[in-house]
Order: structure tokens, then C-alpha cells, then sequence
């Protein structure tokens, strides 16, 4: 991670507890904000939790966050809360919030039990089962999504026969387009659902039943809100940049924040409704909802915060002016809600800044030996923050929902074209495959000694590009160089040097003495690349023997057809 935000501030000493359930992604930025207030954080971790997703803590957090306590949940609801107990100590407990997911259920169960602020347990079910969220919605005389569910396919199949394709095929317990896909026709929904039911979702339950729902067509927004005892105020309003990749149809590209009054007029209103039906007074929520010609309709309501491992939670900030759903939600567990009370009910307008979180995609998988793109970010105007867990030595995979994002880039600028340059830039560079370095494209580029030294004194992006042209301009002027119609040819210790210190990477393909073949033509690089090789080196090879014979063969040949017309000519 890296980032141009403020050091973060230091702790106070704790003046009492905060359970978070499942501190996990943005779960572990509330505890963190927690932390930083004066609380005492306990971490209460779910048995619905798989153990390996309790590291997926964001970078920028892990490295700050400590935890008065860590309390397993035990098999029975009595057990769990004299498990929290002991581990408060001396300290009152102040709240019980839910940080993911997997915490919803338990994080209900819990705070109602110790008899603090809470959701209650009897519409439990309503904020994890998809199914009986639009049962609930439905009910409420709001716009639902026409659906079936069930454990078995015969329990779907009728509606599934009745729906005009395509129809969405998912968990009812899940997160994060985990297990979601858009199928064509009834034998694609029925291949899908029979793999769903053979399989444990990140964040769902086993054998907690399959989700077949019409297909909504139409923009998804979000609205992230936070409640308390019944009043809700939404503190963000995105718009999801959806699109298919690598097989996959619902791949998020960006998360832009929503000015435009006519939508939010529509959105707050219906999602504020939505939570009063499934019983959601207290705390975070994260609502998609679909704007279709007939309305919105609810996709689904998440009892938590956003998730994305809060990598926007800065970009927030910059748009209100200082807040965000981590801070809002705090302030709606702390005892008088005095700064609550003083949050605006809807995203104030105009926002304070221009941003967008880029989510960054691959269509690459291997192992990483490189992650030059990583640095040119960094270098953009509008960057504030880079949230990855791809660094040398991981395993790429290719992107097809949130689990497998290469990253998050947050940008926010008071200049809105400096944005839309800035995003741009860095999808022209996933474009190239010029993000990551990988160990099948080792053969091209490897990392320089000087990559180091390099990156400190290269200087700007638009020095490097006048560097690089004077370079491309110079090798063919130059007598040392052995032109041809479309490449040349120039020593590769001039070459290495010249990738050394403008971007820190040399070519090791081939001996020093070597000559590599360049590109005559001048680079269409992209000047908010700085660090990134040329695309065109290795793209071309010195040719082979076979080839100049054949070439050689063709023009002898032509040279003596030639040679006996104009004999003839004479003749």
C-alpha cells in the first residue's frame, strides 16, 4: 500500500469496549477508527468466518490495529457472551458492531443479548438471506425482484421455465459477486446452481440454498448509510462500473460518486424503506439497488459496511469534506450521538473534489517477478492511495470477481480532467499488460541493479518522454547503427543503460555485446508511465537465418528475371 494521506494519529487511552464481529476488510477500518477514538477493541471472530480470511486486513490498517482481545465464538449464544465478558476486564462495553459479512447473525444474537444498542434477532435472517430480503421487501409494498430459491433444483425449476432468460444465479448467503453469474438458458442456470450447491462460499453458510432472480436491467447504485435507533442517513451514494471479463459477467471496473439530485431523490428515499422493512435501525449498511425503467428494486442489502477493504474510505473524506460510513458508524454507537445527529441525511452537494476508485483488473495470471505499473500510479496527479496485495513472489490470477481485484487505485483531485486523465492512463497500461511483470515474461525484462537510483532521480514523466524520443531520435542518426526498413539495431549496453536509468528495468534476454533489435518508429508511450519499459522493446527479434535465406532466395530471383528482360529488351 502507499499513499499521500497524514500519518495516522496515536491512540487514546481506552475509556471502554467495542466488540467488532469479524473485523475483517472494511471491518478492520471501523475497528481501527475505534481504536483511534479511546475504545478498547475486542475482535469476536464467527464460526461462519473461514480462518484464512482473518489476515484480510487491509495493509494500511494491519499495521496499526491492535486488539484488547481476541474471543472465538462459542457453540451456544451463553457461552459466547461469558467469553466476551471475561475478556473485557474492567472496561464497560460500549457497543457490539458487525465488521463483515459472516458477523451479521452473531453480531445481532450478541448486542441483543448484553442488552446494548442493536437490530435485534427476529428478522436476523432478512439481513443475510437474499431470498427473504425480497420476501420482506415485497411485503412492504416496495419494489422486489421476481425470484425463486430453494436447495434443490426441482424446488426452482418452474421459475426458472416461466423467466425470460437471461435469469441471475446465486447464493443467498454471500458477498462480493461470490458465486453470482448471469445465465443464458435454463441448462446454464441448472449447471450453476448444481455447482452452487456442492460448494462453500466465502462468506455463506453450507447448504444455505441457491438464489434464481430475474435479470434487472438498468444502472446499479450504491448507498452506504448508517443508522441509529431508527434514523438513517446516507452517507455516500456510488454508481457500480460493471462489466464481463475473463468469463465472468459482473467484474467491477470503478466506483463513481453520484451528484446528480435526480437520482439520489429516487435512491435515499426507496433505500431508507428498505431498511425500515428488514428491521435495520441500528449501525452500517451497504444497499445496491437497481434503477430500472419501472424504479429502483433492490439487489440485495448488506448489514455492514461497504466492503472493498475500505480502500475508498480517503476518497469519502475528500468528498464530503471529512467524513465517511467508518466514521459515521461510530458515531451512531458512541453514548449521546451528538456528532451523529449532525450528519446531513443525504451526501452533501456539491461534493468537495472530483474522484473515482479505479479497481484494477488483470487478464494475465502467473507468478509476479515485477510490479513496475504499481510505481507509475503513484506518480499521477490525482493519486491518493494504492491498495494491493499482489507484490513479487504472489500469484496473478486472473480477475473475475472482488476476491481476485489485482487492487484498488483511490484518485481525488479539485480538477475533474486531471482525473479522467489519470484513469485513463492507468487503463492503458492494463491494457498493455504493463501493470505486473510475470515470470513467463522474464525472458523480456528483468529487474536492474539501478532500479533503485533510478526511481530517485529519473524526474518527471514528461522529462522521461522527452529522454526516451531523444534516445530513439539519436539511435537513428547515428552511424553505429545498421538500419533497415523497419528496425535497427543497437548495441545492448547503450540500450540497458538507457532502460537502467530512465525506468529501472534492463532487458536480459540477451549478452551484453548482443545487439537487440529496436523499433525505429517513435513510442507511442504514455506519459503518465514513467517507470514503464518502451512497449516495443522485445516486441521485435534481430531476424533469423531461415528467414533472411528466404529473403535472400526472393530477391536473387527477382534479380535474374529482371537481368533476362532487359536482355531481351536489347536484344
Amino acid at each position: 500500500v502507499d499513499s499521500r494521506l497524514p500519518a495516522m494519529p496515536r491512540a487514546k487511552e481506552p475509556t471502554g469496549s467495542i466488540v467488532v464481529v469479524d473485523p475483517v476488510s472494511t471491518g478492520a477500518n471501523v475497528a481501527l477508527e475505534a481504536l483511534l477514538r479511546g475504545y478498547a477493541v475486542i475482535a469476536l471472530w464467527t464460526l461462519d468466518l473461514p480462518p484464512s480470511f482473518r489476515s484480510h486486513v487491509p495493509i494500511c490498517v494491519a499495521s496499526h490495529l491492535r486488539f484488547a482481545a481476541e474471543v472465538e465464538e462459542r457453540p451456544t449464544l451463553e457461552d459466547t457472551v461469558a467469553a466476551l465478558r471475561g475478556a473485557l476486564g474492567e472496561t464497560e462495553l460500549m457497543a457490539v458492531v458487525c465488521g463483515c459479512e459472516s458477523g451479521v447473525k452473531v453480531a445481532d444474537r450478541v448486542s441483543e443479548a448484553v442488552g446494548l444498542r442493536t437490530n435485534g434477532s427476529a428478522k436476523s435472517d432478512s439481513r443475510r438471506n437474499k431470498k427473504v430480503q425480497q420476501e420482506a421487501v415485497r411485503a412492504a409494498g416496495l419494489r422486489s425482484c421476481r425470484e425463486a430459491g430453494g436447495t434443490t433444483w426441482d424446488e426452482v425449476a418452474s421459475f426458472v421455465a416461466s423467466e425470460p432468460m437471461p435469469v441471475i444465479v446465486k447464493p443467498v448467503e454471500s458477498a462480493g459477486s461470490d458465486g453470482v453469474k448471469l445465465c443464458r438458458s435454463t441448462a446454464e442456470a441448472h449447471e450453476h446452481f448444481v455447482k452452487l450447491a456442492g460448494e462453500q462460499r466465502k462468506f455463506g453458510a453450507q447448504g444455505a440454498g441457491i438464489l434464481v432472480q430475474e435479470f434487472l436491467r438498468g444502472k446499479e447504485y450504491v448507498v452506504d448509510s448508517v443508522s441509529r435507533d431508527g434514523v438513517h442517513k446516507a452517507c455516500m451514494v456510488w454508481l457500480y462500473d460493471k462489466r464481463p471479463l475473463n468469463g465472468a459477467p459482473f467484474v467491477y471496473f470503478n466506483m463513481l460518486p453520484v451528484a446528480d439530485q435526480a437520482v439520489i431523490n429516487v435512491i435515499v428515499p426507496y433505500t431508507f424503506g428498505v431498511l425500515d422493512a428488514l428491521g435495520i435501525r441500528n449501525g452500517p449498511s451497504h444497499g445496491e439497488v437497481m434503477l430500472t425503467e419501472s424504479g429502483p428494486c433492490l439487489v440485495e442489502m448488506n448489514c455492514r459496511t461497504h466492503g472493498g477493504d475500505g480502500a475508498w474510505v480517503p476518497l469519502a473524506r475528500g468528498l464530503t469534506g471529512g467524513y465517511s460510513q467508518v466514521d459515521a458508524t461510530i458515531d451512531a454507537f458512541e453514548p449521546t450521538g451528538a456528532a451523529f445527529e449532525k450528519l446531513p441525511s443525504r451526501p452533501p452537494h456539491p461534493f468537495r473534489a472530483a474522484g473515482q476508485e479505479v479497481l484494477l483488473v488483470s487478464t494475465d495470471e502467473g507468478k509476479v517477478v515485477a510490479t513496475p505499473g504499481l510505481d507509475a500510479f503513484k506518480q499521477l496527479r490525482s493519486f491518493v492511495s494504492l491498495e494491493t496485495g499482489v507484490h513479487v513472489g504472489s500469484t496473478l490470477e486472473r480477475t473475475v470477481d472482488v476476491f481476485t481485484q489485482a487492487g484498488s487505485v483511490i484518485l481525488c483531485h479539485s480538477d475533474e480532467s486531471v482525473v479522467r486523465e489519470d484513469v485513463a492512463a492507468i487503463r492503458q497500461l492494463e491494457a498493455e499488460s504493463r501493470v505486473f511483470v510475470l515470470e513467463h515474461h522474464t525472458s523480456i525484462l528483468s529487474p536492474s541493479p539501478a532500479v533503485v537510483r533510478a526511481r530517485s532521480t529519473s524526474g518527471s514523466a514528461d522529462e522521461l518522454r522527452r529522454r526516451y524520443e531523444a534516445m530513439n531520435e539519436a539511435i537513428n542518426a547515428s552511424k553505429l547503427v545498421r538500419k533497415r526498413r523497419h528496425t535497427s539495431l543497437l548495441p545492448l549496453s547503450g540500450l540497458r543503460t538507457f532502460l537502467a536509468e530512465a525506468t529501472g528495468y534492463a532487458p536480459a534476454h540477451v549478452a551484453d555485446d548482443e545487439p537487440v533489435a529496436l523499433s525505429a518508429r517513435r513510442s507511442s508511450r504514455n506519459a503518465y508511465a514513467p517507470v514503464m519499459p518502451p512497449p516495443s522493446y522485445g516486441s521485435y527479434r534481430p531476424m533469423s537465418i531461415a528467414t533472411s535465406v528466404v529473403i535472400f532466395s526472393v530477391g536473387f530471383a527477382v534479380g535474374v528475371a529482371a537481368t533476362l528482360v532487359r536482355s531481351r529488351a536489347r536484344s
